[in-house]
């Protein structure tokens, strides 16, 4: 599939890297310290999701602040420890790339998501967290204002997400989607415009003002 592009916008954990094995560790060992029941923790989702919106369904409001902070202190402080990978393709795709061309755009603090970046060498030219927006994914907020940053028109944007989350709030943007199977399987991503294993099956090129895209 060729996607002619002029901005290609990045979701960080499950698309260019994997942080999955400290997230889970951090988590949970905020859990333990807040004694957020096993039975409930067992069900909670936080692949996606802002700390707050995960920790706003578990505590109570005058909680919220303080435990955000707590397990941002978690995570950050985590990222030299194992668990923490480049996935495949994504440096290759990222240095073909003009600056002015792409961002990441995450439910992460800015803190956390430099933290673990600068861990695995990657550079982003503009990244979108969670202290950007009003509204996180599904709603397309994220990725419109990273058009906007960008200089883009949205449906001149490429998102490229591993999670339906994600991909929902891409299309509710108006851009193209392309999903990656890292995370989730294929048939949970059906409505992506196309569907690759991951970044190594995408390649860029320089086309004016804008890149083209072959993908998988």
């Amino acid at each position: 599939m060729r996607i002619s592009t002029d901005a290609l916008l990045f979701d960080m954990d499950g698309t260019l890297i994997s942080s999955m094995d400290s997230v889970l560790r951090c988590w949970n060992a905020w859990a333990q310290e807040y004694g957020i029941p096993e039975e409930t923790w067992a069900g909670v989702q936080l692949h996606g999701r802002t700390a707050r919106e995960i920790i706003a369904d578990l505590l109570p409001e005058h909680q919220v602040d303080q435990a955000v902070a707590r397990i941002a202190e978690l995570e950050i402080a985590d990222v030299s420890a194992e668990g923490i990978t480049v996935l495949p393709g994504t440096l290759d795709l990222l240095t073909s790339l003009p600056d002015e061309c792409w961002a990441v755009v995450t439910s992460a603090s800015h803190r956390l998501a430099e933290a673990r970046l600068h861990a695995v060498g990657i550079r982003t030219p503009l990244c979108i967290g969670a202290e950007d927006v009003q509204h996180g994914k599904p709603d397309p907020e994220p990725f419109l204002v990273a058009a906007e940053k960008l200089g883009v028109d949205p449906a001149r944007c490429t998102v490229f997400e591993d999670a339906p989350v994600g991909l929902a709030s891409g299309r509710a943007a108006g851009m193209t989607t392309v999903a990656l199977t890292t995370t989730h399987r294929a048939d949970e991503l059906l409505d992506a415009d196309a569907t690759v294993l991951d970044l190594s099956e995408v390649r860029a090129e320089e086309a004016g003002q804008g890149v083209e895209l072959t993908v998988g």
